[in-house]
């Protein structure tokens, strides 16, 4: 009987006369194979640090509690960022409801810490609010009580920007941070006289927004006694919390400072703080933000600092600054082959080493849930009339917008080169209350946070909206969004000479 191949493959092989086997020949086996040497496995310092990073704070746990900002100082070839004591900052206690306004049900309580430097006068007229970036504390400058550096250490004092011989300077660390302020590492009072013992807030905090840090932050002012600032002055988040300050108390801002800020959070900013608050949240050791009692999630905030700093900085500058190069190591510990250097996987061009710092300075510094939720706080910040019609909002002493006569006055378009944005009318509409305060704008050319062009946004929607007193600045410059922390020169220049 005829049986097919199983292929033609089986059957053309089968059919070859070479393929069968010479049972007259010897069986000769094959030379041994060469054996090939192991290749050792590459060395992860960077990866071992998070495990030695883990190890001291799981021993630092076991035997003290571990705070929720760490007090160190180092922060790298960067302007110096002092982490205040409870000794060393004064404490506002708002002992009454505080309305929010994204929770239904009001804040029972909240502190504000703050620092001042200069005299109140005996009239009370030459205060300035000083607001913060995203994670800087109230230390905007040495005091007797802390005479470590401040965050905007070279702005503040006789002669300077914001001048002590003739100003009251304020500043405070914002509601939702860790400083000193009520945030979500505060104890929750709900808890005070629970079986299980008093607890952190945590993510049962509720979510803030700009809005709500000012409004806290003119609680102080009442307390103090404060009727009207002579300025509310702010760069970064700080720019976004002076002018809400104006918007929102148009008879209690005397002038605003906007310094690399914006009047609407644009979707690129979004994303890179989306992008920061992910990694973070992805790290275990978060817990859904109740870690209190444990191991912080450092890992993950390591990596959100990594990204932050990319954007604070500019390509210029790391350019000039490190170009392509690498770290210099002894020649013993240099790995070499076929005498050229081995490059690492972890942290090896200059830029990589100096991102790595950056991270690895700030990772304990600061509280993860406060970065989360005052980072949303940024991305929720929106001055278009929409917008603020959206959350029903109105600032004191102004009638309601549906009431207001002048809310459908024919806005004029700036002249530009390029065409307005979309939404440029709806912002001049939404800073109308803004009218007739006098404002500085600075921008920064090399911002790749807040780009240059949101400044100049800000500053024609003012003129839009029927304020003759704005006075624009656009910065060179390679510090990107920083510049504010760094060009005492130009960005202190511009103050002093719109203050006096």
């Amino acid at each position: 009987m005829y049986h097919k191949p199983a292929s033609r493959a089986a059957s053309i092989l089968s059919s070859n006369p070479l393929n069968k086997t010479q049972s007259t020949q010897p069986h000769v086996p094959p030379p041994p194979a060469a054996e090939i040497p192991s290749r050792p496995a590459l060395a992860f310092p960077c990866v071992d640090a998070h495990a030695q990073r883990q190890s001291k704070i799981d021993s630092a746990l076991s035997t003290s509690s571990q705070s929720s900002c760490s007090p160190s100082t180092d922060s790298g070839p960067e302007p110096p960022y002092a982490r205040p004591n409870p000794s060393s900052y004064n404490v506002y206690k708002h002992n009454k409801p505080f309305p929010l306004v994204y929770s239904a049900d009001p804040l029972p309580s909240f502190d504000i810490a703050y620092e001042t430097w200069g005299t109140l006068s005996p009239a009370k007229d030459n205060a300035i609010l000083l607001h913060t970036g995203l994670s800087a504390s109230s230390h905007a400058a040495s005091t007797a009580a802390n005479p470590a550096p401040g965050w905007w250490e070279k702005f503040i004092g006789p002669g300077k920007a914001l001048d002590t011989n003739q100003f009251y300077v304020i500043c405070t660390n914002v509601l939702g941070g860790c400083y000193g302020s009520t945030g979500p590492s505060s104890i929750d009072p709900s808890t005070q006289n629970s079986q299980g013992g008093p607890s952190n807030y945590a993510t049962k905090f509720p979510l803030l927004s700009i809005f709500d840090m000012v409004e806290a932050q003119f609680q102080l002012l009442d307390h103090l006694g404060i009727q009207k600032l002579y300025a509310s002055v702010g760069s970064s988040m700080g720019a976004m919390q002076s002018l809400a300050a104006g918007w929102l108390h148009p008879s209690r801002v005397g002038k605003i400072v906007s310094i690399s800020g914006t009047g609407r959070s644009s979707p690129s900013s979004i994303a890179m703080r989306y992008a920061q608050r992910s990694i973070l949240m992805a790290d275990p050791n978060w817990n859904k933000g109740f870690y209190y009692d444990k191991s912080p999630p450092h890992t993950g905030m390591k990596l959100a600092r990594q990204i932050g700093t990319i954007t604070y900085r500019s390509g210029p500058e790391w350019e000039q600054r490190f170009g392509r190069q690498v770290r210099t190591l002894p020649e013993s510990d240099t790995p070499r082959a076929n005498g050229v250097r081995v490059p690492a996987l972890c942290p090896d061009f200059l830029i990589e080493t100096y991102l790595d710092h950056q991270g690895e300075s700030f990772c304990l510094k600061y509280d993860a849930n406060s970065l989360i939720y005052i980072s949303k706080a940024m991305d929720l910040f929106d001055m278009t009339q929409t917008a603020l019609d959206g959350l029903k909002l109105t600032p004191s002493g102004i009638h309601p917008p549906s009431q207001n006569p002048d809310k459908n006055h024919p806005i004029a378009l700036p002249l530009r080169m390029s065409p307005p944005p979309s939404y440029l009318a709806d912002l001049a509409q939404g800073l109308r209350p803004l009218m007739d305060t006098p404002t500085l704008i600075l921008g920064v050319q090399s911002d790749f946070l807040f780009p240059v062009e949101q400044q100049r946004e800000v500053a024609d929607a003012l003129k839009m909206a029927g304020n003759k007193d704005v006075v624009y600045y656009e910065l060179g410059g390679v510090w990107g969004h920083d510049t504010f922390l760094i060009d005492v020169q130009n960005v202190g220049g511009a103050i002093r000479g719109f203050l006096s």
